[in-house]
């Protein structure tokens, strides 16, 4: 990467879920590695957060990253509820909500400022919009059929496919969106975490057109680490590690839902017992969403079937508490990824892992239907238009045999592989990765 030529700053300021925090945590290692100081602002219990969740590298050996800690404005900090007919995670609402009192404070800071999408931009600054989802899903908000011939015929067959918005946000969502949409004043582009190598077509689209108001645009994913330091007999492994060493190679599936959502007692059984039954080797994480504060109060602690950890022992593991994500899907022994297809989606990806889509609110289902259909490196577990039922473990059993098991799924996996191996090698000099936050970073040196 080019060092920068002129002494700048840049500003980060995530929305306050685990998703958002991570992926400009991730950013603000590869901007500050042109020896450019980052701040990366927020509320001090989701600066904490992020620190502690963070795999792959420390930030706390990162010289030219600073955190800038505000302490909170008091806000609610409601249990998640697993059994609530939509999965948006409105248990964050009062934490996101309560960003809106930075603003004032973020007026000190200096002259470059990378916002996430969901948080207003500011007066007085060149800003940035990191774009949470991927370049497929942001074209797809704004396509219209009787705009098919803007898009390859094939393109436009899976774009009629994609499932309308209905169930994915809350009404009080869309109310901070709104809020946060009309502060925009001034805006200079676009941050993906995406790589041309993954959909190349849409973002020159999105770029060609200006569909979100600029023709600035710079893909410069995976934010997340691709390798990792060898970490075998370290006392801070995760022990799932140790255990996929024991495990033969492409022989695991991953099993996790991320952050925002919880499964019902119901689902979590159905979920155990197609597991159980698909007589696949397993890690699966099995804990409750996020609250809008995650230090204070009580965990919920999902019940498994009695005796499924025992009869399973030999073949699953099960953590409950925070996994290390990316090590996971980096590891040889793990072949499949049963996910909610947030921003994980992008990790799975970039390891070269498929996946089996599990979408439950927000941009996910569309995301589904590009990892399914556009990248055709998936499959589906869960149909959006079946959201608000149950997933049997019939389904679940033969989800995973599908992937792991079958001819259907080698092909997953190698496609899965190859994209991933283009990804990596993406952000390596030379890469296109590389060449955009090359080109990123001279914009902003200029």
């Amino acid at each position: 990467m080019k060092m920068a030529k002129s002494q700048v700053a840049v500003v980060m300021v995530p929305l306050s879920a685990q998703g958002h925090l991570n992926q400009l945590l991730h950013l603000s290692r590869l901007v500050s590695a042109a020896s450019i100081p980052v701040y990366y602002i927020g509320y001090a219990t989701h600066i904490r957060q992020a620190k502690l969740r963070v795999h792959g590298w420390n930030p706390s050996t990162t010289a030219n990253i600073h955190f800038q800690e505000f302490p909170p404005t008091p806000f609610r900090n409601p249990q998640p509820d697993p059994n609530q007919s939509k999965k948006f995670p409105s248990q964050l609402l009062p934490s996101v909500c309560a960003t809106l009192h930075l603003r004032d404070p973020f007026y000190k800071f200096v002259k470059f400022f990378i916002y996430d999408s969901y948080i207003g931009s500011l007066q007085n600054t060149e800003s940035y919009c990191f774009r949470c989802i991927p370049a497929f899903t942001m074209y797809s908000f704004h396509w219209k059929p009787p705009e098919a011939d803007d898009v390859p015929a094939e393109a436009a067959a899976v774009l009629k496919e994609i499932p309308g918005l209905d169930g994915c946000f809350s009404p009080e969502f869309d109310e901070f969106r709104r809020i946060q949409n009309g502060s925009r004043k001034i805006f200079s582009g676009d941050i993906y975490n995406s790589s041309r190598a993954i959909e190349g077509f849409y973002l020159d689209f999105i770029a060609e057109r200006k569909i979100t108001g600029t023709e600035n645009l710079w893909a410069v994913g995976p934010f997340n680490p691709v390798v990792f330091p060898e970490k075998k007999g370290s006392r801070t492994r995760h022990e799932c590690l140790d255990w996929l060493d024991r495990q033969s190679p492409n022989s695991v599936i991953f099993v996790s839902f991320g952050t925002t959502s919880s499964l019902s007692n119901e689902q979590v059984q159905e979920l155990a017992f197609g597991l159980e039954r698909s007589k696949q080797k397993f890690v699966w994480v099995v804990r409750d969403a996020d609250k809008g504060d995650i230090f204070t109060g009580q965990v919920r602690k999902s019940e498994l079937p009695e005796g499924l950890e025992e009869r399973v022992k030999e073949r699953g593991f099960i953590v409950r508490d925070w996994a290390p994500q990316l090590e996971i899907l980096g590891h040889p022994s793990t072949a499949g990824f049963m996910s909610h297809c947030g921003n994980s989606c992008i990790e799975s990806i970039s390891m070269g892992v498929p996946i089996a889509t599990w979408p439950m609110h927000s941009d996910q289902p569309i995301n589904a239907v590009f990892v399914t259909k556009v990248l055709r490196i998936g499959m589906e577990v869960k149909d959006w238009a079946r959201r608000d039922e149950v997933v049997p473990s019939s389904s679940v059993e033969n989800a995973v045999r599908r992937l792991m098991a079958s001819e259907e799924g080698d092909e997953m996996r190698k496609r899965a592989q190859e994209l991933g191996a283009a990804v990596r090698n993406s952000v390596m000099e030379g890469g296109s990765s590389s060449k955009e936050m090359d080109s990123f970073i001279t914009h902003i040196t200029r």
